[in-house]
């Protein structure tokens, strides 16, 4: 039997820091300005260094100042964080030498004396996988993005004496609890505030960094490319307009086909034919019946006929809402090819919004239920004032839809990707 080779880690190529990531490098040190302040926040635009740095300046900070501590990192998901953190970091470990031991099913990383912990941080109940952890500090990746619980919880778990805190984000709601509790108290609280932009990423040529600002538009772009916590207000897809997004349905070639499945019993079911033409993907056709409005609603085997049709014979590949368990079954015991979407919303809303922008995407002019859904998809105000952002849950299953076709197909295989707050 032919052995298996064991993958060799490739080491971190560093390039020169800039002044702003030297300054979170360096901020706990004896003699900075921050030396006694408790949590340091890196936030601003994505691509601007914040992320790297924060890797080396924690690990140094832990391995100089403890010895047989505990720690806590912590991303949205395992999976993000595992990404965007543990193998930049186990790269940045071989780079200096530094011996570890990595323990992939348990989640956790033994570097010299220390304990390095890996959390998930994506729902209200995370929580409870911290209760009882004493931990001498953490670094939590994409802050902005975990329940508040969490956070105050990882805080809480921090208590052994000269303990502190790292995060990084990029901006939200100007309610967001990181905004109101942390940043906008950051004297109070002894908080070492660090706003990056671009430019603080000497990597990045300006070429690439018009291809960045190119991606974005209307709030996402004071958010991601200008590091501003502004509200998310009005429409959510402004950038729409029927002028560059809407072209004639008269046949293409289309090299291949995807459909996209929002399920709805007593709401809405809706589904997008999807075409790949030139590099563009095309919304060939669309199928929505309310059962509310048309006073019928269907079982599964009605709506899986109605698909059959929809689909003509042009492709038995399909994105589904993950929580049609029923529907995925009977799809698949069908012969079809079912992919779960990936179901993030604010992730997907900045996906679609980037391929709105960038161009990735056009809709065939009989989507008249999908032109109606994007002159009414809005955002929700009141959950803005809790620093939430929500769309509201009305008008929005074609955008559904379309959200998981883009964020499951589109934004997985394209490199114009918008999402990640990695280095």
């Amino acid at each position: 039997m032919a052995r298996i080779k064991k993958r060799k880690t490739k080491s971190f190529k560093f390039q020169p820091f800039s002044n702003k990531q030297l300054q979170l490098l360096w901020w706990w040190r004896d003699g900075s300005p921050y030396e006694n302040h408790d949590i340091v926040i890196a936030d601003g635009a994505i691509r601007s260094g914040k992320t790297i740095s924060m890797i080396c300046s924690f690990l140094q900070w832990s391995q100089e100042k403890f010895k047989g501590e505990s720690f806590i990192i912590a991303g949205k998901s395992i999976g993000s964080l595992k990404r965007n953190v543990i193998n930049p970091m186990i790269q940045i470990l071989t780079a200096w030498g530094w011996r570890y031991d990595y323990n992939r099913s348990e989640n956790y990383l033994q570097i010299g004396w220390n304990t390095y912990y890996l959390f998930g941080a994506n729902k209200e109940n995370s929580q409870d996988t911290l209760q009882g952890l004493t931990a001498a500090g953490s670094l939590a990746d994409e802050a902005a993005l975990f329940p508040k619980s969490f956070i105050d919880q990882m805080i809480g778990r921090c208590s052994v004496d000269g303990a502190k805190i790292f995060m990084n984000c990029n901006p939200g709601s100007p309610y967001h609890f990181v905004k109101t509790e942390l940043i906008d108290k950051k004297k109070e609280k002894l908080v070492c505030h660090l706003k990056f932009t671009m430019d603080d990423n000497l990597s990045l040529s300006e070429k690439v960094k018009d291809r960045f600002k190119r991606m974005f538009s209307g709030v996402f772009y004071q958010r991601y490319i200008l590091g501003l916590w502004v509200m998310a207000e009005g429409l959510i897809y402004s950038m729409f307009n029927e002028g560059e997004h809407v072209v004639p349905s008269h046949p293409r070639k289309y090299e291949q086909y995807y459909i996209s499945c929002d399920y709805g019993t007593q709401n809405p079911m809706a589904f997008g034919l999807w075409g790949l033409c030139g590099g563009i993907w095309y919304k060939v056709k669309e199928y929505h019946h309310d059962a509310r409005k048309k006073n019928l609603q269907k079982s599964d085997e009605q709506y899986y006929d109605d698909l059959v049709e929809f689909a003509n014979g042009l492709t038995k590949r399909i994105i589904v809402d993950p929580s049609a368990s029923s529907f995925i079954i009977l799809l698949k015991q069908k012969g079809w090819k079912v992919k779960k979407a990936k179901n993030d919303v604010l992730e997907g809303i900045r996906n679609v919004a980037t391929a709105l922008t960038t161009g990735l995407v056009k809709f065939c002019d009989n989507c008249k239920e999908t032109f109606r859904e994007f002159s009414s998809y809005v955002w929700d105000e009141k959950a803005m004032e809790r620093g939430e952002d929500k769309p509201i849950k009305q008008n929005d299953h074609q955008m559904d839809a379309d959200r998981y076709f883009v964020n499951t197909v589109i934004m997985s295989n394209n490199k114009a990707r918008a999402v990640k707050s990695i280095y």
